[in-house]
């Protein structure tokens, strides 16, 4: 079964008030997409994707290995239920029969918690730490027709319709955000 990993980085970051948008911002000296997408490629899936929307993080991602391909999402600004629309559009055209999304804006998620989420087979899995949902999501092709076409819900959506169809993963790692300055000093 054919799995693809899937990083969210299309949206604008309006609560970040830094001096360039979050994904782009310095965390011990590389960008926080970089980081992101360091542990994505870390799992070893079988295709690797970035949406993008908002801003260009392509840049930041300069040294990343060929082969990532690259989602631009004209409808970025109608939330990340478009982005997850344009991640499930790709890998159906690219025949794989599962994805696993997570976000750009997470850095702390492990490669162990990338390909723990990949190697359920459930129709979603979902990481969770502590107990409590967070990212990455497997999404099975069975489920991707059902994913929101707008809004700030992409899974969550769906795991909120569909419980009895998700399965928790535990991992390890920190699922924390930086979506504020805050959030950002916190780790530098």
């Amino acid at each position: 079964m054919s799995t693809a990993g899937v990083l969210l980085a299309a949206g604008a970051g309006n609560r970040f008030t830094g001096p360039q948008h979050k994904l782009l911002a310095d965390i011990d000296g590389r960008s926080v997409v970089s980081r992101a997408l360091e542990s994505l490629l870390g799992a070893s899936l079988d295709a690797v994707a970035v949406v993008t929307g908002a801003v260009d993080v392509s840049e930041a991602l300069v040294g990343a290995p060929g082969g990532i391909v690259w989602i631009q999402n004209e409808r970025w600004h109608s939330g990340i239920a478009s982005s997850a629309r344009c991640a499930a559009t790709w890998a159906a055209h690219q025949q794989h029969e599962a994805m696993v999304v997570g976000l750009a804006d997470q850095p702390f998620v492990t490669s162990a918690a990338w390909w723990a989420v990949a190697a359920n087979a459930g129709p979603i899995a979902v990481a969770t730490y502590g107990g409590r949902r967070g990212n990455p999501v497997r999404l099975a092709r069975e489920v991707w027709p059902l994913l929101p076409h707008d809004g700030d819900e992409g899974a969550r959506t769906l795991m909120r319709r569909l419980p009895e169809i998700v399965v928790p993963v535990a991992c390890e790692g920190l699922p924390d955000d930086i979506d504020t300055v805050e959030d950002l000093s916190r780790w530098n």
